[in-house]
C-alpha cells in the first residue's frame, strides 16, 4: 500500500468553497502520485473558523461552536473525494460537539466504497484539559482499510504504549497519527512516541502534521515538525526507522509499505520486542537487603 502523510500548511480560507477546493487540490496531488491512503493532520477542522470572521476565530470556544455548522458538509466532502480519487482518506480531526458544550477530537476516515469510521482522541493534553470543554474518547478501534488492519492514535495518544499495544493485539499493522504540535519539544515527543510504537509492535506508523503560522487562531497559532512514515528499526528496514519524511516546504511524504516484510523480518530479526512483550518483569523490589 502506498501511503502519503501531509505536512499541511495552515491557511485562512475565506469560505467553505475555498476550503473544499483546497482539499481537492491537496488530496488530488497525493492521488496523482499513486497514494492509496492519505493522512491529514489533527485540528484541520479549525481552519474553518476563519470563514466565520475574527470575532469567532480569535476565541477557541467560539470556534468550536461555530464549526459545527460545517460538520455534515465535512463528511460529504471527504466521502466524495475518497470516491472520486479512489483513495482512502484519513481527514485529520474534527472537534465534534457530543453534548451541550462538550466536544470530542474525532479522527474520521473514508474509503472509496462509501464506508467511513472514526477514532476519538483518548488522552487529552494539558492545553485541551485547561479548556474544560473537550472530553476524551472511551473506546479504541481497529479498522480494515484497503485490506490492512489499521488503528489511529491522535497526536498525544501515540505516546501511550499500552493503548497502541491493545490496537496491535487486535490486529493492527498500521497506525495513523494525525498530529498538531506547536513547539519543538512537542514534535519531538510525538516523533519519539511513533518510533517507539513502531519498534514495540513491529508495525508501520504514518504521522501527519500541521505547518506554518496562523496568528488568527489560538489553537493553530504555531506549528512544528515533519510528516513521517516509520518502520521498525530492524533488518530489511532503515536503521533509523524513517521510510520517508517531508523536508522544508514539501507537502507530502510517501512510501510503499510492504506488510509482508513485517512478517518476513521475524525470521532474521535482531530483536523481537513485539514477541517478547509478555516477558517483561513488572514486579518492583525495594532494593533493600
Amino acid at each position: 500500500m502506498k501511503v502519503a502523510v501531509a505536512k499541511y500548511p495552515i491557511q485562512a480560507p475565506a469560505s467553505w468553497a475555498a476550503f473544499a477546493e483546497r482539499q481537492r487540490t491537496v488530496l488530488g496531488e497525493a492521488a496523482a502520485a499513486g497514494a492509496q491512503l492519505a493522512v491529514l493532520p489533527e485540528y484541520l477542522s479549525l481552519e474553518l473558523a476563519s470563514v466565520l470572521g475574527p470575532e469567532v476565530s480569535k476565541s477557541l470556544p467560539a470556534s468550536l461552536r461555530g464549526i459545527q455548522a460545517f460538520h455534515d458538509d465535512w463528511l460529504a466532502l471527504y466521502a466524495d473525494l475518497s470516491r472520486s480519487l479512489n483513495m482512502i482518506i484519513q481527514a485529520g480531526t474534527f472537534l465534534l460537539q457530543v453534548g451541550k458544550g462538550r466536544y470530542r477530537n474525532r479522527a474520521w476516515w473514508f474509503s472509496p466504497d462509501g464506508q467511513r469510521g472514526y477514532q476519538d482522541k483518548m488522552q487529552l493534553t494539558g492545553f485541551e484539559k485547561q479548556l474544560g470543554v473537550i472530553e476524551p474518547g472511551d473506546a479504541l478501534q481497529v479498522f480494515d482499510l484497503g485490506g490492512v488492519s489499521t488503528g489511529i492514535a491522535v497526536c498525544y495518544d501515540s505516546e501511550f504504549p499500552l493503548s497502541v499495544r491493545a490496537q496491535r493485539e487486535a490486529g493492527a499493522r498500521l497506525l495513523l497519527v494525525p498530529s498538531c504540535t506547536d513547539t519543538d519539544a512537542g514534535s519531538t515527543r510525538v516523533a519519539v512516541g511513533c518510533m517507539a510504537r513502531a519498534l514495540e509492535n513491529r508495525m508501520f506508523i504514518a504521522k501527519a502534521v500541521t505547518a506554518g503560522e496562523a496568528a488568527w487562531s489560538p489553537a493553530l497559532d504555531v506549528n512544528t515538525g515533519e510528516a513521517v512514515l516509520y518502520a521498525p528499526m530492524d533488518r530489511g528496514f532503515p536503521a533509523d526507522g524513517v521510510l520517508a519524511s517531508t523536508v522544508g516546504d514539501q507537502l507530502w511524504a510517501m512510501a510503499d509499505l510492504d506488510f509482508e516484510a513485517l512478517t518476513r523480518c521475524l525470521d532474521d530479526a535482531q530483536v523481537t520486542v513485539d514477541g517478547d512483550w509478555g516477558k517483561q518483569r513488572v514486579a518492583v523490589g525495594s532494593g533493600c537487603g
